[in-house]
């Protein structure tokens, strides 16, 4: 670890927690807390934002990431994971629950389960909620949410590609560098001149500590942190206030018409009928396209 007096905030702002239903992988089993909050404090993290493990009902699997915040509320925050298609229609009922009942503050969505809607983002634009989107190495999506969504924020983790895909992180810089409401995360960015190039090309208030855990290690994700070099200033931003100033933004109440998005969503429903049936996947959500299994 660092030797230095840890008087700055460390947010991790990538991290799972509670059990999956699905026994495909670890990611939809199993994200216990315990070895990751020892890990934690080893290394001086104070807070953490908590999402759930993959699940099939994200209703009942946010609601046992509530009852984990609100028995420590002064350690973790909460982002709503939502389903695409399986949420279709009902979006805007779920996020509600969560921000104006349990103080959520962001939402959670992955490529694995499906791609962004329009009933995602307008929910997010309704209460100011930054998104963290996992697009699977799909970047060039993220110019489509960029400039159809001005006024919400996005978070797209691992430099857009978790499976070590380089010509979807490289391709992630440029979104960097163009959009004001793009991010990304430090979490499960393993080639570190990559990592370099975009600190350099993009700046530090685009990036944004986050571990993946329980399953990395939130200690070794840091220390690429403090590898940077970076000053004092800029690291204080990676590591809490760049998360602070979006998360600081949210509403607790809508601003807007509710009714206009839950009718919205209504009618791309019945546009597509059949289209809130669950596909199976049966793949690896960390494989990408660059590694497909099976």
């Amino acid at each position: 670890m660092k030797d230095r007096l840890r008087q700055d905030l460390i947010i991790d702002a990538h991290c799972h927690y509670g059990k999956g239903d699905g026994l495909r992988g670890p990611w939809d089993t199993s994200a216990p807390l315990g070895r990751y909050l020892e890990q934690a404090r080893e290394y001086g993290i104070d807070k953490t934002i908590l999402f759930s493990a993959f699940h099939s009902n994200y209703t009942l699997a946010n609601r046992a990431v509530a009852r984990r915040i609100a028995k420590s509320p002064d350690r973790f925050y909460g982002f709503a994971f939502v389903h695409p298609i399986a949420d279709a229609g009902r979006v805007l009922v779920l996020v509600r629950e969560f921000v104006e009942q349990h103080g959520f503050c962001g939402i959670k969505v992955h490529r694995h389960d499906a791609r962004i809607t329009r009933e995602i983002c307008d929910v997010a634009r309704l209460y100011k909620l930054p998104v963290l989107y996992d697009v699977m190495g799909e970047v060039s999506a993220v110019e489509l949410l960029a400039t159809e969504y001005r006024d919400v924020n996005f978070i797209i983790p691992h430099l857009g590609s978790f499976s070590d895909d380089w010509r979807a992180q490289m391709s992630m810089i440029d979104q960097l560098q163009r959009h004001p409401n793009v991010y990304t995360d430090t979490s499960g960015i393993r080639r570190f001149d990559i990592l370099e190039k975009a600190f350099k090309r993009a700046g530090a208030r685009k990036f944004i500590f986050g571990s993946d855990g329980p399953w990395l290690h939130p200690g070794v994700e840091l220390e690429k942190v403090y590898a940077m070099h970076l000053d004092r200033a800029d690291e204080r931003d990676v590591l809490a206030l760049n998360i602070m100033r979006l998360i600081s933004r949210v509403r607790r109440q809508p601003r807007g018409s509710p009714k206009d998005v839950h009718r919205a969503a209504a009618a791309r429903a019945r546009a597509r009928p059949g289209a809130i049936a669950v596909t199976e996947e049966l793949r690896d959500p960390w494989a990408g396209e660059q590694f497909p299994v099976g």
